[in-house]
């Protein structure tokens, strides 16, 4: 989540962390492993759009499982839990917009079971009471919803007739746009389970097939299959209704019905055999079944036209927009031009290697001393176009996963064991890689990776297992978001604290590494700067790091050797931030004031134009980057004066003072887990946490710095993913997750350890290898010569101009 460049050192040669993984794990092979997996996956997921097709609503009714109790999933796609006031809601928006809501169920009690809890999901009164054995009808004229129960509780003539009429039917409204029917139990207690019953159901469906088909598109047909019996609660009277029985009936519906329009509702069945020890008869569906059957219609019916972002079944997949066709646009022509351009220096080292011994020459590769040769320009020139072709590739992996139904995407499901078991494994590999360093200084690269490490990985268990849900858990993972800006203010503090280097071109070299990956997602899939929030919130409080920084008068390590009254310079600029970061703060209007004025409005605000998320997580971590910054001047005041040393492995005071420090700082960290427990909600736990959020890192720095012991060693596992952590942050939203983080995106469906296993080696191969190409990238869009900054800098604005101008964002 954080820049390579953010920690206290300049960038260092390879550390010995690095060899210490590779040694064990080839990145570059894996990455060649992972394209395989993927390639696997692709030919594999397209297989089964080829059996099912790309409507979701088949994954939805046909197949799925209990990951949890009474928790329902389904067989690769997500269901939204709609409330009365979303299902309210979605009736409304669909008559608002022209459409009808006419939804009929046809059947026996088990049909009437799940009527009345769909419509008391619609209803805002209880529906409840009915003459046994007739029709019944729900109708609410402020959402324009009608919602019928025909008792027709076996497959014959009677039901026939009502296919029949409301074929003939030309009255608007007189027709459903759903039905939901669905017969046997009826048929085999009435002929006490007869195979002449059986042979007549088949004859009376095979009837109605055809008028079935014939009301599609205007009304679509659901048979719903028969729940299995609990025969050990079934009453004499029902005695014959068994699941053998049950079971035939279905198999003659699927065989029946498999080729026509209607849609088979085989979920429905797994569901209620999952919790029929909870049926109150042995007969009638539980109530957990009946609403998580109910749930399942909503999402049938509804998704399309609400588009909750945890809903993707039955969701058609947003459109295409001119700007990312524009954008894959560019990226193919940069993976056609990488193409060329290799096939052109293959041909033009052949042609200079026959040069060369034509000539008997002495140059050993033909290259020119001359840099503008024609081979020196195509390497240059593929030295751009590889990584950007590579980018081209990654980003079309990211629009498969989630901007399209071709992989399939789950709800994430909170356990203590799903968080817990994979954070332990974590750990544990954590400190099996633990190993020595060389650097002894407080918060060294080394730790600072780590750091970064073991956070980023604990955020990604968090947001996998939607463990948000509970306060303690989400409180810590507050603070590992804070403890990242922390390292950000410490980090750029020292930086500019050491070298005075106010350039612009350091300026934009961290802005190119922050937001590369973020501005092409922008373009790519089609979201607002601000749905990536860490990223905006680090860059914006990157700048204000600079502003305060280079704003005269400088105060460097240089400025305060040859004149100590710089201190007193500095401790007044930063009762300046205080002040300011205070005012933004107090005043809401001055806040949106600011952040609301165009251009830099689109920075800040959300796709529905809100700056309220902004303002949310800025005020969170307010104070965060500004703690990071004092305690990185502190620290350099100490060493200034030699109240500490670190340039030893010993600890950093006397025995007794570095016992006292490290007691105090596990009570810090205690009392900071004391209070995440027990704080009542997530208001109040916020608005605390902005104020006492030092408390817990200051005391993680004191615990991990001052034993010289562990100071000078560090998990080199950890620090490897330090090293991507802003990657791994970004690149979770949509090729680890799923539908813009709210679901999980599955490769391997029914096998979710596995799944895990294997999206989680993807995500890490794709995110070592943005790292990579935004190395390879930086030196040539941020090159050292000033002027040739300015000029890429003028390139951008020219690219961004007709966006901004389309958008909406500037207005001529």
């Amino acid at each position: 989540m954080m820049e390579e460049h953010s920690s206290a050192q300049p960038q260092p040669t390879p550390s010995s962390s690095t060899s210490e993984i590779t040694q064990y794990i080839n990145v570059e092979n894996a990455k060649l492993v992972a394209l395989v997996i993927v390639l696997g996956f692709v030919g594999y997921h397209g297989s089964i759009h080829l059996k099912y097709g790309s409507d979701s609503c088949r994954l939805l009714m046909s197949d799925g499982r209990f990951p949890g109790y009474n928790t329902w999933q389904p067989y690769g796609c997500m269901t939204h839990k709609y409330t009365r006031s979303d299902a309210r809601m979605c009736m409304h928006y669909i008559s608002y917009w022209g459409g009808r809501n006419h939804i009929t169920f046809i059947g026996d009690s088990r049909i009437r079971q799940l009527y009345f809890e769909f419509v008391n999901l619609l209803s805002q009164d209880v529906v409840e009471g009915y003459k046994a054995h007739t029709d019944l009808r729900f109708s609410d004229e402020k959402i324009s919803a009608r919602v019928d129960f025909l008792w027709y509780p076996m497959v014959n003539s009677s039901m026939y007739d009502v296919y029949q009429n409301w074929l003939k039917s030309v009255q608007p409204g007189a027709r459903p746009n759903l039905v939901i029917t669905g017969s046997a139990s009826w048929s085999i207690r009435m002929f006490n389970g007869s195979k002449q019953a059986l042979d007549n159901f088949k004859a009376n469906l095979s009837t109605i097939k055809p008028l079935i088909n014939k009301l599609r598109p205007s009304t679509h047909v659901i048979w719903m299959l028969q729940a299995p019996v609990l025969e050990e609660k079934m009453g004499v009277n029902r005695s014959m209704i068994t699941n053998l029985q049950i079971d035939d009936y279905n198999k003659a519906a699927i065989e029946l019905l498999e080729d026509s329009e209607a849609t088979i509702w085989s979920s429905a069945r797994l569901v209620a055999q999952g919790l029929k020890r909870e049926s109150p008869d042995g007969l009638h569906m539980a109530q957990s079944a009946l609403t998580l059957n109910a749930q399942m219609l909503l999402n049938l019916y509804c998704n399309n036209d609400m588009n909750h972002h945890d809903g993707t079944c039955c969701n058609t997949p947003e459109p295409a927009t001119t700007l990312q066709i524009i954008t894959a646009a560019a990226f193919l022509v940069c993976m056609v031009s990488a193409v060329a351009l290799f096939l052109y220096r293959r041909r033009l080292r052949r042609l200079l290697a026959v040069k060369v011994r034509v000539e008997n020459g002495q140059r050993s590769n033909g290259t020119s001393s001359n840099g503008s040769s024609p081979k020196a320009f195509a390497d240059t020139l593929s030295e751009i176009m590889v990584p950007l072709a590579k980018l081209g590739l990654i980003m079309g992996y990211f629009y498969l996963c989630d901007r399209t139904n071709f992989f399939m995407k789950e709800n994430k499901y909170f356990t203590q064991v799903n968080f817990f078991l994979p954070f332990a494994y974590v750990m544990i590999l954590g400190f099996f890689f633990t190993e020595s360093t060389t650097k002894t200084s407080v918060m060294h690269r080394d730790q600072t990776d780590e750091w970064k490490g073991w956070m980023q990985l604990v955020i990604l268990i968090y947001h996998l297992t939607g463990a948000s849900k509970v306060l303690p858990i989400y409180m810590h993972i507050r603070l590992l978001v804070s403890c990242y800006l922390f390292l950000t203010g410490f980090g750029h503090f020292t930086y500019f604290w050491r070298n005075g280097d106010y350039s612009l071109v350091r300026y934009c070299m961290v802005m190119f590494r922050l937001n590369l990956l973020v501005v092409v997602l922008c373009f790519v899939m089609n979201r607002p700067y601000q749905f990536y929030y860490f990223v905006p919130l680090v860059s914006f409080w990157y700048l204000v790091v600079y502003l305060f920084m280079a704003i005269w008068p400088h105060v460097t390590q240089e400025s305060v050797e040859a004149n100590a009254l710089h201190y007193l310079y500095m401790v007044i600029k930063f009762i300046i931030l205080i002040v300011v970061i205070s005012l933004f703060y107090l005043s809401e209007v001055f806040f949106e004031k600011v952040f609301l004025t165009r251009p830099f409005k689109a920075l800040f605000v959300t796709s529905d134009d809100s700056i309220h998320e902004w303002r949310f997580r800025w005020q969170l971590d307010r104070m965060s980057i500004l703690y990071g910054m004092l305690f990185g001047f502190g620290y350099q005041v100490l060493l200034r004066y030699k109240w500490i040393e670190d340039n030893h492995s010993q600890h950093l005071f006397s025995r007794p003072i570095s016992w006292a420090l490290c007691f105090l700082g596990l009570l810090g960290l205690g009392s900071y887990v004391l209070f995440s427990f027990l704080c009542t909600n997530k208001p109040q736990c916020n608005d605390v946490h902005s104020y006492i959020v030092f408390i817990p890192v200051v005391s993680y720095i004191l615990l991990r710095n001052v034993p010289g012991w562990l100071r000078t060693r560090y998990s080199s596992f950890f620090a490897w993913f330090g090293k991507i952590s802003l990657e791994l942050f970004i690149c979770q939203y949509h090729v680890w997750l799923a539908a813009d983080t709210h679901g999980v995106l599955v490769m391997l469906p029914s096998y979710p350890v596995l799944n895990v296993v294997v999206t989680s080696f993807i995500l890490i191969c794709v995110a070592h290898e943005i790292n990579a190409i935004c190395n390879a990238l930086v030196k040539y869009a941020v090159p050292d010569d000033w002027k040739a900054m300015l000029r890429n800098v003028i390139v951008f604005c020219a690219v961004l101009l007709p966006v901004c101008i389309t958008n909406g964002v500037l207005v001529l």
